[in-house]
């Protein structure tokens, strides 16, 4: 039996913050939450597999990434519902599609055809010019470039056009809330 998985749409702006770990994507979504009066989407699949470590000192694996999709949305549907204008999100399927690719070199279908449907107004994809800091979860310190490359590979395969992050966290929200004034959002 095949696990389908729905997105909601409502009139919010909805923002994404994708990226390589440790590149700020957290503390800019609570940060930009906090100046705009709203909410934020903590990353579902990093409280999900802080527990799975905690408890059983295990990775994330195939058989999470499913569970991981729904916990991700079921996140952002209760934040959309509390949200004022805008909803920002610290990741979303996409990242989680892109990191699937990654790990696995393939995405599970219905998290596939789940980003047919994710919309969101902007997609941020956050450099990696923030120092990485180490934590249970976070594996790859010497392969960011690398990642931040193969992001920015799939996100034009998928057809998502994104803006790149740099600076400190000054600088970024600079360059968000320049793109939430545009008119075309």
């Amino acid at each position: 039996m095949e696990t389908k998985i729905t997105t909601g749409t409502n009139e919010l702006i909805k923002v994404a913050f994708v990226g390589p770990e440790s590149t700020g994507k957290t503390t800019l979504s609570e940060q930009l939450a906090q100046y705009h009066n709203t909410q934020w989407v903590p990353e579902y699949m990093r409280l999900y597999l802080q527990q799975k470590w905690d408890i059983f000192k295990q990775t994330c694996t195939w058989a999470d990434l499913l569970p991981i999709a729904k916990g991700q949305l079921q996140l952002e549907a209760e934040a959309a519902a509390k949200a004022h204008h805008y909803l920002f999100c610290d990741t979303c399927l996409i990242e989680l599609a892109i990191y699937a690719h990654y790990y696995y070199n393939r995405c599970p279908a219905p998290i596939e055809r789940a980003l047919k449907t994710t919309h969101y107004q902007h997609i941020f994809l956050t450099y990696i010019d923030t120092p990485w800091v180490a934590d249970d979860l976070r594996d790859r310190p010497h392969n960011r470039a690398e990642i931040f490359d193969f992001f920015q590979q799939k996100l034009l395969e998928y057809g998502f056009p994104y803006t790149v992050l740099k600076g400190d966290l000054q600088e970024r929200m600079e360059v968000v809330n320049m793109h939430l004034e545009m008119p075309s959002l």
